[in-house]
């Protein structure tokens, strides 16, 4: 009796000896989560990382082609604003670009709007690769396909969005510029040209070597109006490994927040939303991140102004004329804009119009 008395003592006074030590343990535990919790480094979230085409990567926003605006002076605007973003040229047809003469003033830019994308259109393989040679001597960052252009002219060429429909030109157009090119190759499309085959096209782009794939959700005849098919994109998404660029009506941050909760798409290109305000891109990635974005008329103007100079020392005094299409944008929102844009439209002398805008600062 004594013996097993002296057993069960001797096991009350282990276990009262082992409580405290339990108790130290868990509470060390409990402090070490709670620790890691609040001092660790949080995960990046999708709106703080770059995503990569090909050897170069870039922010979520990228400045789409849009012809008769996102030349050299248009893209250096772009650049002050957005140091890492990809800007994209304006779409030139691999005919014109192959020959001296030809988009020559396409072909200029500054160095500091690296990365930089130039757009092409063909209708067959003919001239890709003396177009090719040329690009490549330029020093562009990248080269892009447009399977996307609605415009009437464009598509009777058989390029642009009519090249959806000529699955097997498509393909033989892709693979020569995949051959040619040692720099990242893309592709913009559409849905379709009269039927919905993107899911389709997609799946042969991606085959065959292609980077970066950018989809209008929209039919060629549909151009810029009509319903987006979300869906299309989110199944494209999840059929192709290389990255799905949404392009398509994404103006505010709201509307790409949503882009992104329904297809997952791993970037944006916008383009007639940069229509007037370069500082777009910069505006998207700094309200993606929760942060508050505001941009006053006076620097609005001084941007214009900026514009203005570029333009003239790019174009000659072509370069007024040339300012006159963006004026519209850069004061949409000012009290007032119609009678200011009826006056400035009708200046004829740089100076008259840099004092006019001067005056509304």
């Amino acid at each position: 009796m004594l013996s097993s008395g002296s057993g069960s003592i001797q096991r009350e006074e282990v276990h009262a000896y082992r409580l405290p030590i339990i108790s130290k343990i868990y509470r060390f535990a409990i402090l070490y989560v709670y620790t890691q919790i609040i001092f660790r480094k949080k995960p990046m979230n999708y709106w703080q990382t770059d995503f990569s085409i090909g050897n170069i990567k870039v922010p979520r926003f990228i400045s789409g082609p849009l012809d008769g605006y996102t030349d050299s002076p248009f893209r250096q605007l772009t650049r002050h604003y957005s140091p890492s973003a990809l800007l994209y040229s304006e779409m030139r047809h691999v005919a014109s670009v192959s020959h001296d003469s030809g988009a020559k003033k396409a072909l200029k830019f500054e160095n500091f709007e690296k990365p930089f994308s130039f757009q092409t259109s063909a209708n067959s393989t003919d001239f890709i690769e003396e177009a090719v040679e040329r690009l490549l001597a330029y020093g562009i960052t990248s080269v892009d396909l447009n399977v996307g252009c609605p415009a009437r002219a464009v598509v009777a060429s058989g390029a642009g969005s009519e090249l959806m429909a000529n699955m097997e030109t498509l393909e033989k157009i892709v693979k020569l510029f995949r051959k040619l090119l040692p720099i990242p190759f893309t592709v913009k499309m559409r849905a379709g040209f009269k039927k919905k085959n993107a899911l389709e096209v997609a799946r042969m782009l991606s085959d065959n070597g292609v980077d970066a794939l950018a989809i209008h959700p929209r039919l060629q005849s549909a151009k810029f109006s009509g319903a987006l098919d979300y869906d299309l994109v989110a199944q494209i998404k999840k059929e192709i490994s290389i990255p799905l660029i949404f392009s398509g009506e994404v103006r505010t941050i709201d509307d790409a927040r949503m882009v992104y909760d329904r297809t997952g798409v791993d970037g944006f290109m916008i383009g007639r939303g940069m229509q007037g305000q370069p500082w777009k891109l910069k505006q998207l990635q700094t309200e993606a991140l929760g942060q508050e974005f505001k941009i006053s008329q006076q620097e609005i103007i001084t941007c214009a102004l900026k514009h203005l100079d570029l333009l003239t020392k790019h174009y000659g005094d072509h370069g007024l004329f040339n300012f006159r299409k963006h004026i519209p944008f850069y004061i949409h929102d000012f009290e007032e804009a119609a009678g200011i844009r009826k006056e400035l439209m009708v200046v004829e002398s740089y100076g008259q119009l840099t004092e006019s805008l001067n005056q509304l600062i």
